[in-house]
């Protein structure tokens, strides 16, 4: 029986039997887990372990208080941006590592909260901060992002196709006047929005935004390139991601130990790469649980083992 029972309220965790298994886990290994979220994930791990430990992040003041149901001091929570992996990792003594786990995707309590406004299906202020202390807003960008600047991130972080009619709909919205909630935002744009996919569209203006508002592709970048650092040669690292933008970059990485351009060779011609991939296809969730958790639908899953070189 699960000793944390709260999977359907606060977080249910996507592939959770094939994350355990992509970091082939040791009773007595040291593990990191860089996207705490609801603690689904965590929790599992943590259960798996007997003289191991396991070290989450999170910078959600909401998941700090959801670590603190987790009370076995083979768990310590670490309330920090995954992009100081190794500077949090160093001083707490815990390098190096046996396995790192990243799941991308933004945990359900914070889509199922109307004020943090990541979801499209309630009315709620234009916030979308991973870190409710931080300093800029999705309110912030829609008011004060210049036309080419909007154009720029509906095109590259949403992959919306009208991103050019969007930026200027949005920009002749806020004439006069804030566009603050959600309500105003899609007020603002529904001229813009494909007769019968509106849901859709939504969902790819709302992760454009949000990943302006969090620096997510930068973040995630500083992330995979130190956990060539913090993990031990054999360590696994598996990450699950949810758009092409952050599975492109996971697969580069894993592949080339680079996000751009091809392997680098030696003299000799010969490449070293800091990890063998272990997972040709990314892992995807099975119909029964995509049944179960639509949130699943666009999980790919992928596992790299960090080599010698």
């Amino acid at each position: 029986m699960s000793t944390y029972q709260n999977d359907t309220a606060y977080h249910r965790p996507v592939m959770l039997a094939e994350c355990l298994e992509g970091l082939a886990l040791q009773p007595e290994g040291r593990y990191v887990d860089v996207t705490f979220g609801g603690g689904g994930h965590s929790a599992r791990l943590l259960e798996r372990l007997t003289t191991g430990h396991l070290y989450s992040f999170d910078q959600d003041a909401d998941a700090e208080r959801e670590a603190a149901k987790l009370t076995r001091p083979q768990f310590t929570f670490i309330r920090a941006n995954f992009r100081d992996l190794h500077q949090e990792l160093a001083r707490l003594g815990a390098l190096p590592v046996d396995g790192l786990l990243a799941d991308l995707g933004v945990s359900s309590h914070q889509f199922d909260t109307p004020e943090r406004g990541f979801s499209t299906r309630f009315d709620g202020p234009l916030d979308m901060r991973m870190d409710p202390e931080g300093d800029r807003t999705a309110a912030d960008i829609i008011n004060d992002y210049d036309e080419a600047a909007l154009h720029r991130i509906f095109g590259m972080y949403g992959e919306v196709t009208n991103a050019r009619t969007l930026a200027k709909a949005v920009v002749t919205g806020r004439r006069g006047r804030q566009l603050t909630t959600i309500g105003e935002l899609k007020q603002a744009i529904a001229s813009c929005m494909p007769r019968g996919k509106e849901n859709k569209y939504l969902a790819q203006v709302f992760q454009a935004l949000r990943i302006e508002v969090n620096d997510e592709m930068a973040a995630l970048q500083e992330m995979l390139q130190q956990t060539a650092q913090v993990l031990r040669p054999g360590g696994r690292l598996v990450v699950m991601s949810y758009h092409s933008l952050e599975d492109r970059l996971v697969k580069n990485f894993m592949a080339k130990g680079k996000f751009f351009g091809e392997v680098e060779k030696d003299f000799y011609g010969h490449t070293h790469t800091p990890y063998e991939v272990l997972t040709r296809k990314p892992v995807e969730a099975s119909a029964a649980e995509i049944a179960e958790n639509s949130r699943a639908r666009s999980a790919k899953l992928r596992v790299a083992e960090r080599t010698n070189s």
